[in-house]
């Protein structure tokens, strides 16, 4: 092999290490800004691609991951003439690497004064208390006025928070003393409700044991005349029994004296014991079958006999 297959070998090999240098890989959420000759060329995307030395240059790598930008406090003024200290959080994203690159000089130091000029502007047609309780309107107006400012630039804006409202300290303790009132405030109304309510209770309480004790009063009433009924009840049938009883046995009496068939002078007698326990009564008149009133005649004439004998 000659000098001249030498330089060739040589200049192979250099071109191969020229190349090799210039093979870039993009990687993931990444996207490289190419230039040739000084003006813009392509853009690359994820993967290898071969990069023209001399002719072509890197111009810029862009991140295509969401971004955070934490600005520092900005002096704003409310519409009833209040200072305050807003910083602001802005989340973007950059959509177009090329406007992104081309659009305008250091893109986050413009979304930066951007974002103070648009807050000065809506703060300022907002009263203190307004501010301080708007703050999902305040970041909603924001961040559509950025996202639509910031679409020739390449940049996307998915969202602005605001930090922190920092007002004047004279105005920090007013609301802190108007907070300590309002939570006193609070805390007497739901102590009279507590006591409202114990006392509602305890009504309720009395009224149930007075319905309760009304309610045994009357069941133990129900009950005594229950048994008082039931008592007399027995009574009465107790009563029947016996007179029921007494019944049977004169019936019985008369049956056996039937059946016996008596004399005529047995049943004279008898009806004598009767008229001696009438007559030994309360009534004051006294009417005399005449069949006694013989018989009565004829013991009266037995007896002055017997006593004119002795």
């Amino acid at each position: 092999m000659g000098p001249f297959g030498y330089v060739l070998i040589g200049i192979l090999a250099v071109a191969i290490l020229i190349i090799i240098a210039n093979i870039k890989i993009v990687p993931q959420s990444k996207a490289y800004v190419i230039e040739r000759l000084g003006a813009y060329h392509t853009t690359w995307q994820t993967g290898p691609h071969l990069l023209i030395p001399i002719l072509e240059r890197v111009a810029k790598q862009v991140s295509l991951k969401e971004q955070v930008a934490d600005f520092p406090p900005q002096p704003v003024i409310t519409k009833d003439n209040v200072t305050m200290q807003i910083d602001t959080v802005v989340f973007f994203q950059i959509t177009d690497p090329k406007l992104y690159v081309y659009g305008v000089e250091r893109p986050i130091a413009a979304i930066e004064n951007l974002t103070a000029t648009t807050l000065r502007n809506i703060i300022g047609d907002m009263e203190l208390d307004h501010t301080l309780t708007s703050r999902d309107t305040i970041n909603s107006s924001i961040r559509s006025i950025l996202d639509d400012a910031t679409d020739p630039w390449g940049i996307k804006v998915n969202r602005v928070e605001l930090k922190n409202i920092v007002p004047p300290a004279a105005i920090q303790d007013a609301m802190e003393k108007q907070m300590k009132a309002e939570r006193q405030r609070r805390e007497a109304i739901l102590q009279a409700e507590g006591e409202k309510a114990s006392q509602i209770l305890v009504a309720e309480g009395q009224k149930a044991s007075q319905i309760l004790e009304a309610e045994a009063a009357k069941e133990a009433a129900i009950l005594q005349a229950e048994a008082l009924k039931e008592a007399k009840i027995r009574e009465a049938e107790g009563e029947a029994e016996a007179i029921l009883a007494v019944q049977r046995a004169q019936a019985e009496s008369i049956r056996l004296i039937n059946e016996a068939n008596p004399q005529e002078a047995y049943l004279t007698l008898k009806k004598l014991e009767a008229f001696a326990q009438a007559a030994n009564g309360q009534a004051t008149k006294i009417i005399i079958p005449s069949e006694i009133q013989a018989v009565a005649g004829l013991a009266s004439s037995i007896v002055e006999t017997a006593k004119e004998e002795k």
